[in-house]
């Protein structure tokens, strides 16, 4: 069997699904809109689209084996609370159909810096965003209560919170840095994850900086297919900004940052790689060697997803022009294509098929299918 993510079209956010050699599902963040959801607007139904692509339990229900939230904005988690089920699995109802999250990815550490944000800009966290995190506290304390819990109540910490808040949780806890290969209490050979960061801050003034940038939950995961167990390497960065990207490649190896997919930060955003301002500075602005470098571990033929509004050259951020244009540079010497979401033809999400030879896109352009077949090219592959 081999391995698969979808891209959903949710404009400027975030939802992919993995579907693991193994079977298991794993979703990435959650943009459903009111929009997607009215049959009179033309948005895509990413919504149903989801459900199609699910199974259900010996008891009738729709369900994921694990959801990650990289980033409490409401473009990472809108419709969660229309679409999933939050509470007790006993209190799932048949005429709400809703999807049972057996095994949420959370991070507390996340959350707070979020809070230090929208607190300072005079904002509060959005109701989904809260609503995940009340579903997240409550399997915590059951957590403690019991020292364990069925699928629908289960839950792992993906980095450490501050003062020691963690500690007693270790059995269900991943510090930045460690690599993971369970789902649902069960160990699943056929991934691995290497959770890059939140990581502590040293001092008051980085966990500060790291507020500003957007700290989101950064995860390479490495899916095994048809035999290969290093088959697709996929790097999910949440919002990250630059100051995260710049202490990612203080931290880690080249090794540890090579991917097959790169899911682009922040929505192909120009403040993931520099700390300027584009619509200020235009091309003048400057890129962080740093950031590039962390995002430019590109193995291969890998391929760069921008999961965004069609980009643009005008001032807009996200997603950038001069991003795409980093991207693209980055991909030029492996003959890697560079893929936006909203480009892709028709209501259907970009999908990444994952076998034993690698990663390779379900929908290629003529003219990159051609590129691709022969080798011929050096420029880089145009999104279709």
């Amino acid at each position: 069997m081999s391995a698969k993510t979808t891209h959903f079209k949710v404009g400027n956010g975030d939802m992919t699904l993995l579907v693991l050699d193994s079977g298991r599902r794993i979703l990435i963040d959650c943009k459903i809109g009111l929009a997607a959801d009215d049959p009179n607007d033309d948005a895509p139904d990413v919504g149903s689209q989801l459900r199609d692509r699910l199974t259900r339990d010996a008891e009738g229900r729709l369900y994921i084996d694990a959801f990650l939230l990289t980033h409490p904005d409401q473009d990472h988690c809108a419709g969660l609370r229309r679409h999933f089920h939050l509470g007790t699995p006993s209190s799932w109802a048949k005429a709400e159909d809703k999807i049972i999250i057996r095994e949420m990815w959370s991070s507390p550490i996340v959350f707070r810096r979020a809070d230090r944000k929208t607190a300072a800009a005079g904002h509060t966290l959005c109701a989904d965003a809260e609503a995940w995190r009340d579903e997240a506290r409550r399997r915590v304390r059951l957590f403690r209560a019991q020292g364990w819990f069925f699928d629908g109540d289960r839950i792992q910490i993906l980095g450490e919170d501050v003062d020691g808040k963690t500690d007693d949780l270790l059995p269900i806890l991943v510090s930045a840095g460690s690599t993971f290969s369970t789902i649902c209490g069960v160990t699943d050979g056929t991934f691995t994850g290497l959770l890059l960061a939140p990581m502590l801050a040293d001092d008051e003034e980085e966990a500060e900086v790291l507020s500003k940038n957007n700290s989101s939950v950064i995860v390479r995961l490495t899916l095994a297919a048809e035999g290969n167990p290093t088959a697709g390497r996929i790097l999910f960065g949440g919002d990250a900004e630059v100051a995260i990207w710049e202490r990612i490649r203080d931290e880690y190896e080249d090794e540890d940052l090579t991917y097959d997919v790169l899911v682009a930060p922040h929505h192909c955003s120009w403040h993931s790689l520099s700390w300027d301002s584009w619509s200020e500075m235009r091309e003048k602005a400057k890129v962080s060697e740093r950031a590039r470098s962390a995002l430019a571990q590109a193995a291969s033929g890998a391929i760069i997803v921008s999961s965004s509004n069609s980009i643009l050259d005008d001032d807009c951020d996200p997603p950038c022009i001069r991003a795409k244009r980093e991207y693209e540079a980055i991909l030029k010497p492996v003959l890697g294509p560079f893929r936006c979401v909203a480009d892709e033809p028709g209501y259907d999400p970009l999908e990444i098929s994952i076998g034993y030879f690698g990663v390779r896109p379900s929908r290629i352009v003529a003219g990159v299918a051609g590129a691709l077949a022969t080798g011929v090219g050096s420029e880089a592959l145009a999104h279709g």
